[in-house]
């Protein structure tokens, strides 16, 4: 029983071993699988609340945990993965504007934890650290097509975006899993590439992350129609 309750707590940890990781990544130049890393990260997020629902594991502790987990994988890592990618060029500015953006998601991340519950059910009060550090993650990952000024300038919205006041529609009541709208487009266009034989050249860590998404949403889909 303790074993059962204690795997939500697991999924959350790895979580944040996916952040630590993806920073290592970046630090050694393999920019695309650190950009992956936090995708994998994103999957595991949106598992370890569901899980903890269906086994009755839900806690205090699981929610603290929840948090330190995502500014590090969605707020750390997309941090220094951008950092590495474009803004070193920059120097020591480039250094501090980077630092940014985890100083602004972990604003974000403590007046989400303090809102009141009903309000979080419906929609969320600014743009979620972990669809911004997605996003910025999918930029980074096709950062040979995609101009670095779009980068820059989608980082500094995500970082106000954040903060700001307005009101995001939440995909909670949504058949798939949350943010996996992001993740899947990723996904198709992982897809359009293999199709295109360029394969060989994509980041081995993709043929990890593939298969887990594949087999949540097949598991989100089996449950939804037991539910019905």
């Amino acid at each position: 029983m303790r074993l059962t309750k204690a795997i939500p707590n697991m999924v959350t940890l790895g979580n944040l071993y996916c952040g630590f990781l993806s920073i290592g990544f970046a630090a050694n130049g393999e920019f695309k699988n650190a950009a992956i890393l936090i995708l994998i990260g994103m999957m595991l997020d949106s598992m370890d609340g569901r899980l903890a629902r269906m086994l009755h594991a839900d806690s205090t502790l699981g929610k603290e945990l929840d948090s330190l987990a995502d500014i590090v994988t969605f707020g750390v890592a997309p941090s220094f993965l951008v950092y590495y990618t474009y803004f070193y060029q920059f120097g020591m500015l480039g250094f501090v504007v980077a630092g940014l953006f985890p100083l602004f998601g972990a604003y974000r991340l403590a007046r989400f934890n303090i809102s009141s519950s009903k309000t979080s059910m419906n929609y969320f009060v600014g743009v979620p650290i972990t669809a911004a550090g997605g996003i910025l993650a999918i930029l980074t990952l096709f950062g040979h097509i995609i101009p670095q000024i779009i980068t820059t300038v989608v980082f500094t919205g995500m970082c106000f975006l954040m903060v700001s006041k307005i009101r995001i529609p939440s995909l909670k009541e949504v058949p798939l899993p949350k943010y996996g709208t992001i993740v899947t487009i990723f996904l198709g266009c992982v897809l359009f590439i293999i199709v295109k034989g360029t394969h060989g050249q994509f980041p081995y860590l993709i043929y990890i992350a593939t298969p887990l998404y594949i087999a949540y949403l097949a598991y989100r889909f089996v449950k939804g129609k037991k539910d019905k």
